[in-house]
């Protein structure tokens, strides 16, 4: 079969990869993707955004299947577009997408349903958010209710910080019309999972658990990007937090869905938070995590597409997720400056090590190649080195020790991803 996948970051090197393994798949194309993806895909030079150009490709192509990976498309309907046009297409559409689109839905999701998640408050006006500040527990946790390249969640430890971030979301602007609304949250404490699930619209499948670090700096300092780094599984998902996550949050939110006529078909993502009265859902994602799935996907047995396609057809059921008794650490290496200002074009040497050497991998987030044919850096993240072992500890050691292999003018990476596994 020709599988067409939309999106040119990490999250889509590593479906890409794992999707190039299938039997099944006899042409891959990628759009745009990067030059890492390049090694596994033909990629072809069409924005995300474009869906005119991008099912007419697929009607050229005679495209069999399409992975819609980002979430802006998915939001805007790239499923529906596809469809409409006899394709088909893998992920939630539009009006489903809408869990991760507006974080005012989802937690007005939450509540009516009785899924665990945060107290919250949610405005449309600068001044009755400010207003509800002056008398709310401090810290509290401001989210913009649209995508915001996952960066719009402000965690104010005071209330002049909480102020500020009022501004800064819906009067500054910063993330644009992301802003225009806002959720205001108690602050959660304790330990966070990332959980992520395949849905047919009916059935739910869990996959292995992960954890993110979203903090630029070591220690959890700095500004919130897009993920610096990840390790599956995580330590303290245990048994019995699956079995309450199952009965009380992952089946819930996939009969919500199609209870509000909103049947979704794809990958939720499940942001928890594991506190002291038990889990609770800290974000949905409609969509793999970034760089969640490229520590998952590594660990996953199954053929991916035979995984996509059941979820379009609705025969999850039928589908035994099988994952290696093993662990999986990403690290990711970034623009010195990241996430505001940073230079790219650097030439990125070393790569040619995770040829040659079993159970590494390198997955390209922002690179493309020159033209001379060379390798540069192209974005804030630019790639996500990831090394397999036989527990976490192992696989740290390992990614790290990958994480040198590799040079390039302004690298910058943390040095603490999974640390707090060496420290339990």
């Amino acid at each position: 079969m020709k599988v067409l996948i939309v999106g040119g970051g990490g999250r889509e090197h590593a479906i890409a990869w794992k999707v190039a393994k299938s039997p099944k798949v006899e042409k891959l194309y990628c759009a745009p993707g990067n030059a890492g993806i390049a090694q596994v895909a033909e990629c072809v030079n069409i924005g995300v955004m474009d869906f005119e150009k991008l099912t007419a490709f697929a009607k050229e192509k005679d495209i069999d299947l399409t992975i819609v990976a980002p979430d802006d498309p998915l939001a805007a309907g790239a499923v529906d577009a596809f469809e409409e046009a006899g394709f088909r297409a893998f992920g939630p559409r539009k009006n489903a997408a809408i869990l991760e689109g507006s974080k005012a839905f989802s937690k007005d999701l939450m509540k009516k349903y009785g899924i665990p998640t945060a107290a919250y408050e949610t405005f449309d006006s600068a001044d009755e958010a400010l207003a509800y500040l002056e008398t709310a527990d401090m810290p509290i946790v401001l989210k913009a209710d649209g995508l915001a390249l996952g960066k719009g969640v402000l965690i104010c430890n005071t209330l002049e910080e909480a102020r500020a971030g009022v501004r800064t979301l819906m009067l500054d602007k910063q993330f644009g019309s992301a802003g225009n609304r806002i959720v205001v949250e108690e602050f959660m404490t304790g330990r966070e999972v990332s959980v992520l699930s395949f849905v047919d619209g009916k059935n739910i499948k869990i996959m292995t658990s992960a954890q993110d670090h979203k903090r630029a700096k070591d220690g959890d300092q700095g500004l919130n990007t897009g993920g610096m780094g990840t390790f599956s599984p995580s330590p303290f998902y245990t048994e019995e937090i699956d079995a309450f996550c199952r009965e009380h949050i992952y089946q819930p939110t996939v009969d919500a869905m199609r209870a509000e006529g909103r049947e979704f078909k794809g990958v939720i993502f499940f942001g928890l938070m594991l506190t002291k009265k038990g889990p609770k859902v800290l974000e949905y994602n409609a969509r793999f995590g970034d760089p969640e799935t490229q520590v998952v996907l590594p660990r996953m047995k199954n053929d991916l597409v035979e995984v996509f396609e059941a979820c379009i057809d609705g025969t999850l059921d039928r589908i035994s997720l099988e994952f290696e008794d093993n662990a999986v650490v990403c690290v990711v290496l970034a623009s010195e400056g990241y996430p505001e200002h940073y230079e790219k074009g650097y030439v990125i040497s070393g790569l040619e090590r995770f040829e040659a050497a079993d159970g590494y991998y390198v997955f390209h987030a922002g690179s493309k190649l020159d033209e001379e044919g060379r390798i540069v850096t192209n974005g804030g993240r630019v790639l996500g080195v990831t090394a397999v072992g036989g527990n976490l500890k192992e696989a740290r050691a390992n990614a790290y020790q990958a994480a040198e292999w590799v040079e390039f003018g302004n690298k910058y990476m943390r040095h603490d991803i999974g640390k707090a596994i060496e420290d339990l």
